[in-house]
């Protein structure tokens, strides 16, 4: 038999029934006792209601029959157990009314003392504030259960995920985070939606800016969608550096303009560090990896250092000279870290220029057009190397705010060649360049500059490349 104890912490009868029970307990065999404590302004009656009983004041005693299950049986209050005890046992208590004030004052303070270790050891573990932009789009949809496998951040990080669109997609986020609940994910201490933008960013460690203008938008010119981004970025920016933690990390996808939402959140939020925003290259890495894949007929997984150089979204260009191959079935195998230049095993060179380069407007459009889950898998890798470190001597393509690496100019968020490690990146300029890459990233440097412009309201029209020299 166990005997269960609930009360104030500070009552009175509460410690005389407790000191009986801890007499019957030491000196009885088969007498045990629970007790349960709260704090005198939370005392509740949850007990009674679930379990039918009529009992309002300090303390309540029951009975749990371990041997039939069942629920308890009430004993009552204070004077009911003492008569249990008499009757049962032979045994009463005598304590006078100074001693139980005296107790209860100790119950008191041991029952503060508990609760603030409770809550000290709680705020050991502190969730990663996690928060979205645009969060009703499918790659968000497609991101949650990424984000909640313990997979990206490690699996003992706990996460809270706040979900932020517009006021019209309220039942959809509310969809999202229903769903999301249901699915009981270890790791996922809370989901919410927001409509509110004052609110936005409270105690961000990470956000993703998934916000794409060209949806649902009338055919435009460029430069149209391009000062809409900035009006949404002017708007986001001084929030983060509001509400976020200071070393917020910003991550820019989607499947627009990912290299100017990366700039302008850097232009309007100054005080977020250049280091922490960074645009995802990831998708179409990945899309170009399947292609060569494909054309190799082997395991896009042993395709690596694709390199995506300038406007992800946009203008980019697709670089396979340092490019390898691994696991590769040819006349030479080696151990698993053996590689082969991709280059030298596409045996048909024409392919590159036949079909390979035009399939890159193709592969534009098919990754802009696709449902969510590849992008939401770019997102997820990226902050997975962004913790955790990419893999050894890998390259992996980032869009970040250059500062004269490979002669790009200064100022600009440009994809190029990047490493993780250690909770950082550092871009890869070891590597080498030839005169013709060189060449192309001049002509994508001239259009990220013009795009900069025109969101900054400096230049009406983007001038084509080459313009800017022409003189009369």
């Amino acid at each position: 038999v166990v005997a269960v104890f609930a009360g104030k912490a500070n009552c009175p009868y509460y410690a005389k029934a407790e000191l009986l029970a801890d007499y019957l307990q030491a000196n009885l065999p088969h007498f045990r006792v629970h007790k349960i404590t709260q704090h005198p302004e939370q005392w509740l009656h949850d007990i009674c209601e679930t379990n039918g009983w009529k009992h309002s004041r300090s303390p309540i005693i029951w009975r749990e029959l371990l041997d039939r299950g069942g629920k308890g049986l009430l004993l009552g209050g204070v004077n009911d157990f003492l008569e249990y005890a008499q009757h049962y046992y032979g045994v009463t208590s005598a304590m006078l009314s100074d001693e139980m004030l005296a107790i209860a004052e100790e119950n008191l303070q041991a029952h503060i003392e508990i609760e603030k270790e409770e809550e000290e050891i709680k705020s050991l573990v502190k969730p990663l504030h996690i928060w979205i932009t645009r969060a009703s789009a499918p790659i968000c949809y497609q991101l949650i259960p990424l984000l909640a496998s313990g997979e990206v951040f490690g699996m003992t990080t706990e996460i809270s995920i706040h979900l932020l669109d517009a006021d019209q997609f309220k039942e959809v986020l509310r969809g999202i985070v229903m769903e999301a609940e249901d699915m009981a994910f270890p790791l996922l201490r809370s989901i919410s939606e927001h409509t509110e933008i004052d609110k936005a960013f409270i105690q961000a460690d990470v956000v993703i800016v998934l916000d794409d203008v060209l949806l649902n938008c009338e055919v435009q010119p460029l430069e149209y969608y391009v000062r809409e981004v900035s009006e949404i970025c002017q708007v986001y920016a001084p929030l983060i550096e509001k509400n976020a933690k200071s070393e917020v990390r910003v991550i820019s996808s989607g499947k627009s303009f990912v290299n100017l939402k990366a700039m302008m959140i850097m232009t309007y939020g100054p005080s977020i560090k250049p280091e922490n925003v960074i645009a995802v290259a990831t998708s179409w890495e990945n899309a170009t990896k399947a292609m060569l894949a494909r054309k190799l007929n082997m395991n896009a997984a042993g395709v690596k250092d694709v390199i995506v150089w300038g406007n992800i979204t946009g203008c980019n260009y697709i670089d396979l000279s340092h490019a390898k191959l691994y696991g590769y079935d040819s006349a030479i195998w080696g151990p698993a870290n053996f590689s082969r230049p991709l280059l030298n095993m596409i045996y048909d060179s024409e392919w590159i220029h036949s079909e390979f380069l035009p399939a890159q407007s193709s592969l534009s459009s098919q990754v802009s057009h696709c449902t969510g889950m590849l992008h939401a898998h770019a997102i997820a890798t990226v902050l997975r190397y962004w913790y955790h470190g990419s893999p050894p001597g890998e390259i992996v393509s980032v869009g970040i705010l250059t500062a004269g690496q490979f002669c790009v100019p200064e100022g600009i968020v440009f994809s190029m060649p990047v490493r993780f490690q250690n909770g950082s990146w550092e871009v890869m300029t070891e590597l080498e360049m030839n005169e013709t890459t060189q060449e192309v990233l001049d002509r994508l440097a001239h259009d990220l500059i013009q795009e900069k412009l025109v969101a900054l309201k400096e230049i009406k029209e983007m001038l084509p490349y080459g313009a800017d020299k022409i003189t009369s």
